[in-house]
């Protein structure tokens, strides 16, 4: 059997969540609801929604943190746009792939179109479209050149979608050509800082629904479309789908996934959360620092030791690594309402900002975030060194209960509208599932 057909018999495959899965799939959407609720009133959301508008007014599925309900493309678009635009949405951090992201977005979609679900069938499905997403990064050997969270998530997601919609097995190879067939998004709007990068993650959730859509009616897709000639693995990627599929089912990837504390690139959080550990533990103020370097793998670098630049836009400012340091050293947290021209242009946080020296280390894995080192030089004559294997968030180091709670709160203080509904936060598994129909 080939890995793709492997990959195809575990998306339709009934499957006995572990309780390691059923928890961290329930902790994982919560956070990532929260997330969409948060970014309900980011920069563009508006426009994201009254674009996604203009296409159909008349649907019922549900735009998180609005009250505004669109058609199932529609709604998956915005919804993909707002958990991902802060840049707080949960990453498998090996994989380099925002695992949650578009498949929430979708799921949410079909499941409201489809009038609801059981609880079972929601959480099945966010699994095994989280694994593959998740998968399919584990699978490559090349670093990212296409944008991986939107190329991946689209394949993992219209597999999830699939199931929810009841497409039989002999369908998912269409599905899944016709995911991959419309599958786009690279790396150029994360070096410029664009606010394509969210609308990369909302046009794959879009393309996850309108795939299953076609597929239902009997539209084909290429059929070898991950490891043929012009497949996923020959164009988007260099890898091996079969060492991610060999021992599929056998340890759920939802389970490894990293929670973010900060909305900003996770390839910051190992130095945001260090400097906050360190300021606590040892009391001292920014202006006390005399010089700070990082000893970070070569991706970290390349996704956050980007330099501070004039006239910055808020999504490059969100991946920049000497800017954020800074505000993590005066606010003591990453405020997105801080990202304005005022704060990019303040020269004594700019000057704070160069005291961070980002040094790259031999780490040969182009797709490796950690483990990272944070080095502290106070005026005083003290020095601090800190080894992180693990960042803040990640399974092995995850949020305290304390924290979580103070990141869904923090959400919902950013949200477009109240929170209407309370199983946003309580029940998160109810609220994707909308009642079984």
């Amino acid at each position: 059997m080939s890995p793709t057909a492997r990959l195809l018999d575990f998306a339709a495959a009934r499957h006995a969540l572990p309780p390691a899965a059923t928890a961290a799939a329930r902790r994982l959407l919560g956070d990532t609801l929260a997330v969409g609720m948060a970014g309900s009133t980011a920069p563009g959301a508006d426009g994201v929604l009254a674009a996604a508008i203009g296409w159909g007014r008349d649907g019922g599925c549900r735009v998180i943190g609005r009250s505004q309900r669109l058609p199932a493309p529609a709604a998956a678009f915005v919804n993909g746009f707002q958990i991902h635009c802060l840049e707080w949405d949960a990453v498998h951090e090996p994989a380099v792939v925002h695992a949650m992201s578009v498949v929430t977005a979708t799921l949410l979609a079909v499941i409201d179109r489809r009038g609801g679900c059981t609880v079972d069938e929601a959480l099945e499905a966010l699994c095994v479209g989280v694994d593959i997403a998740a998968g399919l990064g584990l699978a490559a050997t090349s670093g990212l050149t296409f944008f991986r969270p939107a190329t991946a998530g689209l394949i993992g997601a219209a597999l999830a979608a699939a199931r929810i919609d009841g497409l039989p097995r002999e369908r998912l190879g269409d599905v899944l050509g016709l995911a991959y067939s419309q599958a786009q998004g690279t790396m150029q709007a994360h070096v410029e800082g664009s606010v394509a990068l969210p609308l990369q993650i909302a046009a794959a959730a879009r393309a996850a629904v309108t795939a299953v859509d076609l597929a239902s009616f009997d539209l084909a897709g290429p059929q070898d479309a991950l490891e043929g000639p012009f497949g996923y693995f020959k164009l988007f990627d260099a890898g091996d789908l079969a060492s991610y599929t060999g021992d599929l089912g056998t340890a759920w990837r939802i389970a490894e996934i990293s929670v973010k504390p900060y909305p900003s690139g996770r390839a910051s959080h190992a130095v945001l959360s260090t400097l906050a550990a360190l300021r606590a533990e040892h009391r001292f103020a920014a202006d006390d620092i005399a010089a700070m370097t990082a000893r970070v793998p070569p991706l970290t670098d390349r996704l956050v030791g980007r330099p501070w630049v004039d006239g910055m836009t808020i999504a490059y400012a969100r991946l920049c690594l000497r800017l954020l340091a800074a505000l993590m050293l005066v606010d003591g947290r990453i405020d997105p309402r801080r990202f304005t021209d005022a704060t990019f242009g303040d020269p004594a946080l700019r000057a704070l900002g160069a005291r961070l020296a980002i040094v790259v280390d031999a780490n040969p894995d182009p797709n490796a975030l950690s483990p990272q080192r944070l080095e502290v030089e106070l005026k005083d004559g003290r020095r601090f060194a800190v080894d992180i294997p693990a960042t803040l968030g990640h399974p092995a180091n995850p949020l305290t209960e304390a924290q979580q709670a103070a990141k869904l709160a923090f959400c919902a203080e950013l949200a477009a509208e109240p929170v209407a509904d309370g199983r946003l936060f309580t029940a998160p598994e109810a609220y994707l599932a909308n009642e079984a129909a």
